[in-house]
């Protein structure tokens, strides 16, 4: 059974994730930081589908606690067929406002997360000549938005990142690729004002938002067979509002 460890996986788009990678036969290993209540119920909701899922709690903006869980699963799976980085924090705030701190956090989880994680991977994917890496980005990486400055700046960062990456480890078999959602219907948007929110909706071909499952669908085709000459790319999920 092929293992995938998906970060920031409680709920949202990582929640919707681990449910689709578990429900297609992967042991889906679901990461979170603080909201462990929820994490463990989807694990407990995929068990009862005699589905394969176990929890394990890390803050990925922390290096230690990624090679931790990395060491864990390995010890116990023996493989990470999949990394699917996920986990990311949003604030919505003029750029003259913002924190140093609050810009460090940003950076720290949304970038620094998927730096530390590939970092903890790679050489075990490297010595098995196999693995598939995918990094959740997003459309404000490369338009970007107003008064979302730094959390553009980590997505627009994680895309550079994940294209060197790809060129450096396709000799290994290892593909890297980003999934760029566009406005989903997720919690972290729910406090988006009701009038950029229905400007989006309108802006957008498809006329709808997207949701989680959109997102699933398209991490799950880059883990998979299907996927196997596609790599530095950056598969927008997004209705086709960049178009």
């Amino acid at each position: 059974m092929k293992t995938v460890i998906i970060t920031g996986a409680s709920r949202g788009i990582g929640g919707a994730m681990a449910k689709l990678f578990a429900e297609n036969g992967w042991h889906t290993v679901i990461n979170c930081d603080k909201d462990i209540v929820s994490a463990e119920k989807l694990a407990a909701e995929l068990a009862a589908k005699g589905c394969s899922a176990e929890v394990y709690a890390a803050d990925v903006g922390v290096m230690a606690e990624c090679e931790k869980m990395v060491r864990y699963v390995l010890s116990r799976r023996r493989r990470v067929d999949a990394l699917v980085n996920n986990a990311g924090v949003s604030l919505i705030k003029p750029f003259t406002d913002l924190t140093d701190g609050e810009a460090e956090r940003i950076m720290k989880v949304n970038f620094g997360g998927i730096y530390n994680m590939c970092k903890a991977v790679v050489p075990h994917m490297i010595s098995r000549k196999y693995g598939r890496i995918i990094n959740v980005t997003s459309v404000w990486g490369s338009r970007g938005s107003s008064c979302e400055t730094m959390y553009c700046a980590s997505k627009a960062a994680a895309e550079g990142f994940s294209r060197a990456l790809a060129k450096e480890l396709g000799p290994s078999g290892i593909t890297v690729n980003c999934v760029a959602p566009g406005f989903i219907d997720t919690e972290m948007n729910g406090g988006l004002a009701s009038g950029v929110a229905e400007s989006i909706k309108d802006d957008t071909p498809l006329c709808r938002f997207g949701l989680p499952a959109d997102v699933a669908r398209a991490a799950l085709f880059l883990a998979g067979d299907g996927a196997d000459f596609v790599t530095g790319q950056v598969l927008g999920v997004d209705g086709g509002w960049q178009v």
